[in-house]
């Protein structure tokens, strides 16, 4: 039997984005099933290439996790047939032609393969059970327990794991026992997220930089992210610690998708009220951002606004024409509000650079930068370290990914300190390891 944990895309340094081009070790016609954690591309985004290669399984995810792929995977085949015209009609790549690595029709080709299923129950698959647990980390994210059926061991994958404090999402499911071997992230293993008033620190940024006349800029992760803003902009207005008429566009037809079912799994969040209902995620001036002209105008705007768009790394999408446009402008301000993977245009910001290449030309950062760490989404080594204490029985084994060396390094020093007997490795990529 063979299966797949996750079908993602490689992002951040370009050594890495370079192996979403070389084909798989394995026949994609020889895999029987996908089971997803969770929607964000680099864990859902290699399936439209995968069932181009003959893949015709089930996809199995959560049925939030399921309506966010359906908005995800065809728009990153969008951005990708965008950027390879792009490429081409500028000269700015070596290969010609310039092809996408697959197609808006590719991603739309996935969708009939996808089976949702509900949480906590068993599903019988080529001779094991698998079952579906709240990750906590974004909406219709799961941990993934599969019991074998003969030999009865279990292994958990957690995917992305998510945080006990939360501004949306309810915290990780916990396990007391019954986990053999865990395949565990290591995003934040190597520090704590920064302890702090989000809603002051952002009234904060966006007030005095309001008072300069600049724009505030929020490059946000179209599903997760946004919706986090969106909530804390809306919970200062309603305490009017900004001002009331603060023109705010969401201009990300993402994110704006994302947003919608969002609001249809509203109970999946724990801020749902059944008061709010359906107005959970809208204010008054909340202006939703969809043609391309109307895009195209925020360049150009005469007054203070807070324009949220994606990507979140600024690795692509409408928010780098935006900071194109206001970059120089030392009044404005640019929210990095996530984690920033090595070789991001984020990233380069954050490590100091004060130009990056943006369509092929150098741009100028003038404007203010701010760093928000503390809204990420991934669990930081605090609530890794809390999460694994909640077992009564620790997994035997611990294989750690999902993570940059150092982290990686961290995250296995403090569970091997914790934990002792816990045998924690390390795979490496394409590395088979056998599970007896």
């Amino acid at each position: 039997m063979n299966w797949f944990i996750d079908c993602g895309l490689f992002q951040g340094l370009k050594e890495l984005r370079l192996r979403n081009w070389s084909p798989l070790p394995i026949d994609a016609s020889a895999v029987s099933y996908v089971v997803l954690t969770h929607a964000h591309i680099d864990h859902s985004g290699y399936l439209p290439l995968f069932v181009k290669n003959g893949f015709e399984g089930d996809v199995i995810a959560s049925e939030p996790t399921v309506e966010l792929c359906k908005i995800l995977l065809p728009d990153s085949g969008y951005l990708q047939e965008e950027d390879a015209r792009y490429a081409a009609k500028k000269g700015f790549s070596k290969h010609a032609p310039v092809l996408p690595l697959y197609t808006y029709n590719d991603a739309v080709a996935t969708f009939p393969y996808f089976k949702a299923v509900a949480d906590e129950r068993e599903v019988k698959i080529d001779g094991a059970s698998i079952s579906l647990y709240r990750a906590g980390h974004i909406l219709g994210s799961r941990f993934i327990k599969v019991t074998f059926i003969d030999s009865g061991k279990t292994i958990l994958f957690a995917g992305d794991i998510g945080r006990y404090d939360a501004l949306i999402t309810r915290e990780p499911v916990e396990f007391k026992d019954g986990i053999d071997y865990l395949v565990l992230e290591s995003t934040y293993g190597d520090r704590v997220h920064p302890k702090e008033d989000i809603f002051e620190r952002f009234a904060r940024i966006i007030n005095t930089t309001i008072d300069k006349g600049g724009k505030i800029l929020i490059p946000a992760f179209a599903v997760g992210r946004t919706q986090d803003i969106i909530y804390i902009l809306k919970r200062l207005l309603i305490r009017k610690v900004i001002p009331e008429d603060i023109a705010i566009y969401l201009n990300t037809p993402l994110g704006i998708d994302a947003t919608d079912i969002y609001t249809r799994f509203a109970s999946e969040h724990k801020i749902f009220k059944r008061d709010e209902g359906a107005s959970v995620f809208s204010m008054p001036n909340l202006r939703l951002v969809k043609t391309e002209e109307e895009s195209k105008a925020l360049n150009a705007l005469d007054h203070p606004a807070i324009i949220l768009s994606a990507s979140g790394m600024l690795a692509g999408g409408r928010i780098l024409h935006h900071l194109k446009a206001y970059a120089h402008d030392p009044n404005s301000c640019l929210i990095l509000v996530g984690f920033q993977a090595a070789g991001t245009r984020g990233r380069a910001i954050l490590d100091g650079a004060n130009s990056i290449k943006i369509h092929g030309e150098m741009v100028d950062i003038r404007c203010r930068v701010e760093y928000i760490e503390s809204l990420s989404a991934h669990g930081d080594r605090e609530d890794i370290l809390r999460w694994l204490h909640a077992f009564d029985r620790p997994p035997r084994q611990i294989f750690l990914v999902h993570g940059e060396e150092n982290a990686i390094t961290s995250l296995k020093e403090a569970i091997e300190r914790d934990f002792k007997g816990v045998k924690v490795s390390v795979p490496k990529f394409l590395e088979k390891r056998e599970i007896v």
